[in-house]
């Protein structure tokens, strides 16, 4: 996949893509019914499958002060994105400039002219331009006007209710990563760098691999049953495991973030990248007497995930 950072000053190569667009937090379902339309579009018209995205996401932006709220960060999205087929990805710079553009002025300016799109496909609900003044129906006869084709998709429900990203941040701040998963189509998922952390994991007998949730909404505090995808470095691989989500009660207070432990493995793993998928939720974030108490709890913990992962 050939991932864009700009719509202007492109070569031929990168133009004429059939593009779904949105922002794609989480990659659900309903973002995946998108870009299958999309999809079909390119296979008929022999272009390229496209996504225009924004990056930062523009509630980041025009809401700075808000609490974390993205199920996914750039490069999570952009291995998903790469998982289901997606060969250019136009991933623009959402800034002061972009956000002022009128809805005539970004179909013009960015789709046309820049990225020479030939189809897109929009959400229903999708909204373009300076104050979200553009809606599907006005994309559709700017398509008509400029010479792009445009699909609108309708919005997609399961069993109770409609799959929205609102909706995945919802199930796993009540600690339901099964029920998320369903919205998903996939399990919800932390991407990252190992960083460095204080090794107190390896004192107690558990070597865990630490990751950031910076910028990330943060599922309800607890222990995970996981599978561990090591995407870089002589140990990549899909490995099961447990982690805790949370900011450590015991130890003082702590920045959020999840620590990992992989079963029956051995290994370096600082500045590896890894994906982890939440499974199932195994208990809230405690606080114990004694570290013997915690590793009692840790080894049930540790039994329980076994037996879900089997």
């Amino acid at each position: 996949m050939r991932i864009l950072r700009s719509y202007q000053g492109l070569d031929d190569n990168a133009r004429g893509a059939s593009a779904a667009i949105g922002n794609f937090d989480g990659v659900h379902l309903g973002h995946q019914a998108v870009l299958d339309l999309a999809r079909g579009a390119a296979t008929k018209g022999g272009s390229p499958l496209g996504v225009l995205t924004f990056e930062p996401h523009p509630r980041e932006v025009f809401a700075p002060d808000a609490p974390p709220f993205r199920l996914m960060n750039a490069e999570a999205k952009a291995h998903r994105l790469d998982r289901l087929g997606v060969e250019r990805l136009y991933e623009l710079p959402f800034d002061t400039a972009l956000s002022r553009l009128s809805p005539e002025a970004f179909a013009q300016d960015v789709l046309v002219d820049g990225l020479g799109l030939s189809h897109v496909v929009i959400g229903r609900d999708f909204h373009f331009g300076a104050k979200r003044a553009g809606d599907a129906d006005a994309m559709r006869d700017f398509g008509d006007r400029f010479g792009f084709g445009v699909t609108i998709a309708d919005l997609i429900a399961g069993d109770d209710g409609q799959i929205s990203s609102t909706r995945i941040r919802e199930a796993l701040s009540k600690g339901d990563p099964r029920q998320a998963a369903e919205m998903l189509g996939h399990l919800h998922r932390i991407d990252g760098p190992v960083i460095g952390g204080e090794r107190r994991g390896r004192e107690l007998g558990y070597p865990t691999a630490n990751m950031s949730m910076d910028g990330l909404h943060l599922p309800r505090f607890g222990v995970y049953a996981v599978t561990v995808d090591i995407l870089s470095g002589p140990h990549a691989g899909t490995h099961p495991g447990v982690a805790s989500l949370g900011v450590r009660p015991m130890f003082g207070v702590n920045t959020p973030n999840l620590e990992t432990f992989i079963f029956d493995f051995s290994g370096d793993l600082y500045g590896a990248d890894l994906s982890v998928g939440l499974v199932e939720f195994l208990r809230g974030e405690e606080t114990f007497d004694s570290l013997d108490a915690l590793i009692a709890q840790m080894d049930r913990d540790s039994a329980r995930a076994r037996e879900i992962l089997a």
